[in-house]
Order: C-alpha cells, then sequence, then structure tokens
C-alpha cells in the first residue's frame, strides 16, 4: 500500500496532513469510457457492440458493462438501464421493446465487477452514443404467398379447375347429343381441347402464385 500526504505552505512554515494513511490503488479506479460504439438492427432484435481502450488484459476479463437505451427524442432521465451479465462487450435488445418506426440512442458505461475482491472501480463515464431503428416486420400478404404456402394455395385452385372442367364436359355430351355430326364436334374431340385449356389454366395459376 500507499501513504497518501498532503504538504501546505502557512506564512513560510510547511504543515504536512495525512490523507490516507494507507492507500491501495487497486480499489481506487476509473477506467476511460468504452469507444467505438456500433449498432444493427433487424426486424427481431438489435445488436450493440463497443470496444474498451488502455484498460490491462487482467481487467479487461473482469469488467462490467451498464447499458442505458431511450428514444432519441427523448432525455437520458427516462432512459432504461441494463447491468450486463457478461464482461463480453456485446449486447442484444429484442425487438419486443422496441417500437416499429422509432430511433433509438444507446451508450454504455464499465467498472471492474462487483464479484472482484482484488480490485474496485467506480463506473466510467459514459460512452458516445448510437443511434439504432427497428427494421420494420414483413407484411401478412407477403408472408402468405411465398414458396412454402404455394402448394397450400394450387391444390384447392386445381380441385375446383377440375370440377368445373367435368361439369361442362357433362354439359358438352349432353349437347353434343343432340346436335349432328356436320354441325358440332363429337365429345372425344371437344374434351382435348378442355384439357389444353387446363393445361393452360395450371400455368397461369403457377405464374400468379409466383
Amino acid at each position: 500500500g500507499y501513504r497518501v500526504s498532503l504538504q501546505a505552505n502557512f506564512f513560510g512554515r510547511i504543515h504536512t496532513y495525512i490523507t490516507f494513511p494507507e492507500y491501495n490503488p487497486r480499489k481506487h479506479i476509473k477506467l476511460d469510457p468504452p469507444l467505438n460504439i456500433q449498432s444493427n438492427a433487424t426486424a427481431s432484435k438489435c445488436q450493440i457492440w463497443w470496444s474498451v481502450w488502455n484498460v490491462p488484459w487482467y481487467l479487461a476479463e473482469i469488467l462490467q458493462y451498464e447499458l442505458q437505451y431511450k428514444e432519441n427524442s427523448m432525455s437520458w432521465e427516462v432512459a432504461r438501464n441494463r447491468t450486463l451479465p457478461s464482461s463480453l462487450p456485446q449486447v442484444e435488445i429484442e425487438a419486443t421493446e422496441l417500437h416499429s418506426g422509432i430511433a433509438y440512442a444507446a451508450r454504455v458505461r464499465c467498472k471492474v465487477s462487483e464479484n472482484e475482491n482484488s480490485y474496485h472501480s467506480q463506473w466510467s463515464e459514459w460512452s458516445q452514443t448510437t443511434v439504432f431503428q427497428r427494421a420494420d416486420v414483413p407484411k401478412v400478404s407477403e408472408k402468405i404467398l411465398n414458396t412454402k404456402t404455394m402448394p397450400y394455395l394450387f391444390i384447392p385452385l386445381s380441385f375446383g379447375t377440375l370440377l368445373y372442367l367435368f361439369w361442362n364436359c357433362k354439359l358438352s355430351s349432353r349437347y353434343c347429343f343432340f346436335l349432328t355430326l356436320g354441325q358440332k364436334a363429337s365429345p372425344a374431340l371437344t374434351f382435348p381441347h378442355q384439357l389444353l385449356s387446363f393445361s393452360h389454366s395450371i400455368v397461369c395459376t403457377m405464374g400468379i402464385l409466383r
């Protein structure tokens, strides 16, 4: 340990005052604030990361971080605080904690973990801020019309088209029965034409679903 004293000169006489009889620098640490804070927001979460400077490796492994974030238009007095359980310089915020279309600002500070007995420090100053905004959630219509749901839409449409062709073919057969052979084609000649129309309908339906 160290002994810290203060000397003062009053009217030519030097007075010595002992401020700390036993001073241990390990118990009085204040670190520099984190640097290079950055963020990346998606529709499901926001990732925030940063770095520390001028911190020995043996302290970097036992650091504790506190995150503070708020709506960018609000003051820091109403910000949310979160003490991070890990010494890793990164954190994730779930999208459920963020409002869509609102810009947020975040900052962090650090100190030696309170669970560490060999060192003790106070919180550093806050870092610079990073601004982020949650990405918009895809619309429901876009989720429905994708490749996974196409078969579920294609099957009922195909079944309905087959019923329509079957009913049409049945009516055409009855109609051609009462006509002369030279006036109208027979049902055997009519059905291939309807089958071709059905294949064209299927191709058009697939094109629309894509």
